[in-house]
């Protein structure tokens, strides 16, 4: 098995230790493992190109488009 450091927000540490019982890394893997999957069936989709488009996030697209002659984008 592989290992991978993950960062976490000290909020969000503090949260996740209110429930001891809970084992993270394991619920991690499984949430990771799920999202994979539903990657690969996307990806497998012959409108595939279209969705992951749609799954990119908010503020990848603004970056990319984010162009200062063009104000369609300024509330993008």
């Amino acid at each position: 098995m592989t290992n991978v450091t993950l960062s976490i927000e000290n909020e969000t540490y503090d949260l996740m230790k209110r429930y001891s019982e809970i084992k993270w890394s394991e619920f991690i893997r499984k949430a990771i493992r799920q999202r994979v999957m539903e990657l690969n069936q996307i990806k497998n989709n012959k409108n595939s190109e279209g969705i992951m488009t749609m799954l990119a996030s908010e503020k990848v697209l603004k970056k990319d488009w984010d162009n200062k002659a063009d104000s369609r984008w300024d509330n993008v």
